[in-house]
């Protein structure tokens, strides 16, 4: 079972179409059954069956691994199963009729209009670090992108001109994606004042560095956007992602159309950004009350 596993690790590594995100949760997955396996006594690829697979699920459950993480694993066994399996490396497919759990419905979490200036301007303008930081928080906040993608930028890939950002999402699909004024100001500032202390005599074409002139990586991003949300006084707790919500909602908040902030997003499936809808609502009572002749907030309405 190592030694196949080691294969797929590989195969992983050289696919392009696949994040290193994708990579090490895929990785990681796919270590932790293998080591269920051992320690339920089965040596071999071949003796999983249908029913160990259900043990599994229920090994996960009772560790209280939540719906959605559940099926992020199963997903990565897929995978493996389908490497395994084009390879002619197992003779069996436990996975073929197995379903997974259907995850809890949550509804994202978002900054408010009011939030978002404080959370921007929380970086320290005089330092490098700080240039690169308000832009990257403005980035993130203007276009929705997903961190992996900030970090994967290179210069090249930025047009202040036109405010447009070239973009390459999951699946290596590309995409262009806009910017207002902030966002193209704050990035200018770190091009031409910030970059080149940071690059020092690297020769990377990276958009956004780190001290040592490497090509920032998606931790520290969640780092910084964490650090900066409690210096602007937010309570809860933000991530990037948390700002890719935000993104959306006040797109659609503000009635933008949902095919707009669909391929904005970089999303497959329209499904995935109807889910950010239900701020709308508010929207849309605001415009009712303001707008309907009966409304109790129209002079003359009862």
């Amino acid at each position: 079972m190592e030694e196949l596993f080691k294969k797929y690790v590989k195969h992983l590594e050289l696919e392009r179409s696949i994040s290193p995100l994708t990579v090490r949760n895929y990785t990681s997955d796919v270590r932790g059954f293998l080591d269920f396996l051992r320690n339920n006594g089965v040596d071999s690829l071949d003796e999983v069956s249908r029913s160990t697979m259900r043990r599994y699920l229920g090994w996960l459950h009772n560790e209280g691994i939540a719906r959605g993480s559940m099926s992020r694993k199963l997903s990565a066994l897929r995978s493996f199963y389908r490497y395994l399996d084009r390879e002619d490396l197992v003779t069996v497919q436990p996975l073929s009729t197995l379903s997974a759990p259907k995850p809890q419905k949550r509804l994202p979490t978002f900054l408010t209009a009011e939030e978002m200036p404080h959370l921007v301007e929380a970086p320290d303008a005089s330092t490098p670090q700080g240039l690169r930081d308000r832009a990257i928080l403005e980035l993130l906040y203007a276009a929705g992108l997903r961190v992996s993608e900030i970090v994967a930028l290179d210069s090249k890939d930025v047009d202040l001109g036109s405010r447009q950002v070239r973009v390459w999402g999951k699946g290596a699909k590309e995409r262009v994606v806009l910017m207002g004024m902030p966002a193209a100001a704050a990035l200018k500032l770190y091009l031409d004042h910030a970059r080149v202390k940071l690059q020092g005599k690297s020769d990377t074409q990276a958009l956004f560095l780190n001290r040592f002139g490497d090509r920032i990586v998606q931790r520290r991003i969640q780092r910084l956007v964490t650090k900066y949300a409690r210096q602007a006084g937010i309570e809860m707790r933000v991530h990037p992602h948390v700002m890719r919500h935000t993104f959306a909602t006040h797109l659609l908040d503000g009635g933008a159309d949902l095919r707009v902030v669909q391929d904005l997003m970089g999303h497959a499936q329209l499904s995935a950004t109807q889910v950010y809808t239900h701020v709308s609502q508010s929207q849309i009572r605001r415009k009712y009350l303001a707008a309907h002749p009966r409304s109790s907030a129209r002079k003359g309405g009862q």
